[in-house]
């Protein structure tokens, strides 16, 4: 992943989004499921993401499926009252729908391995996803996502030209389910202790862009998939705007909590600030600051 800092303002609105973070316990604990973009991908090519996209016009309708919970709870679930509760519901379809295509898994299910071969070949012929559980005659199952946080990219994004309004859920893998990229938007799919990437990306094996940074530093946290799932479901998910600036030539992206960011109030533990230094983001005080005490 090569960064390439970008200085010019973008007008357009953030364009709505949902990644999710799959978690399970690995033999080091706590395990997060991460898929490399194709480096040719014009969204943080070559670096290692959470599986996710932009809301899909599909994602908004149901084709006769009934949620599990009535509209307002999802509202109420992602701790927007300002957001309509139809979009609401749409983000956590949208969810659902990427880790499905990115990943191969399909999350509050029990299926059998050629239904999601199935599920995934209707996705990639442009099947909306409520169609797609239709069609193998599942209900809809939203139960398995808790709302983590939500970023929302300022006007001079630091490593695209592109502005998102990402919500953050976690989840975790069914166990009977194998994940698998797809070959076409992600080449590698890996499981990794967040303490562990955290250091991978600092010795240079892996890339991650800042949201990515960030969130594994605030799942190290954690010591295994059930306690991370328990803090998101009694926890207001965590609304992230940052704010960056330029000191002496060095892009600083600074989060709230950080003496330069227009909140006081810190969001996350750890660091409040990333630094482009060494062709990278590092916060101020080294790894040691991403990596709990």
């Amino acid at each position: 992943m090569t960064i390439q800092i970008n200085n010019l303002e973008v007008n357009d609105p953030p364009v709505a989004a949902a990644t999710v973070m799959v978690l399970r316990d690995g033999p080091q604990g706590l395990e997060v499921l991460m898929i490399q973009r194709h480096h040719n991908s014009d969204v943080l090519g070559g670096a290692h993401v959470f599986p996710g996209g932009k809301l899909d016009a599909q994602d908004s309708q149901l084709n006769g499926l009934v949620p599990d919970r009535p509209l307002d709870w999802f509202q109420a679930r992602l701790a927007e009252p300002e957001t309509p509760a139809d979009l609401a519901l749409a983000l956590h379809l949208a969810a659902l729908r990427e880790t499905l295509e990115e990943s191969g898994l399909l999350i509050g299910q029990t299926v059998q391995a050629d239904q999601l071969q199935q599920a995934r070949q209707q996705l990639g012929e442009k099947q909306g996803f409520t169609s797609v559980l239709n069609n193998l005659g599942l209900p809809l199952r939203t139960q398995g996502l808790a709302p983590w946080s939500r970023w929302v990219t300022p006007r001079m994004p630091s490593v695209m030209t592109k502005r998102f309004d990402t919500r953050f859920f976690v989840a975790i893998a069914p166990p009977e389910q194998l994940a698998l990229h797809d070959n076409f938007e992600a080449t590698e799919t890996v499981w990794l202790n967040p303490r562990q990437g955290l250091h991978d990306y600092w010795e240079g094996r892996i890339g991650l862009a800042p949201p990515q940074i960030m969130s594994l530093s605030q799942l190290a946290r954690f010591e295994n998939a059930a306690s991370a799932l328990a803090y998101a479901e009694k926890s207001r998910p965590v609304l992230t705007q940052p704010e960056p600036f330029d000191d002496n030539g060095v892009r600083v992206i600074c989060y709230p909590g950080d003496p330069r960011h227009s909140n006081p109030e810190p969001g996350f533990e750890g660091p409040t600030r990333l630094r482009f230094v060494n062709k990278r983001f590092e916060p101020e005080g080294g790894l040691a600051a991403l990596l709990p005490s």
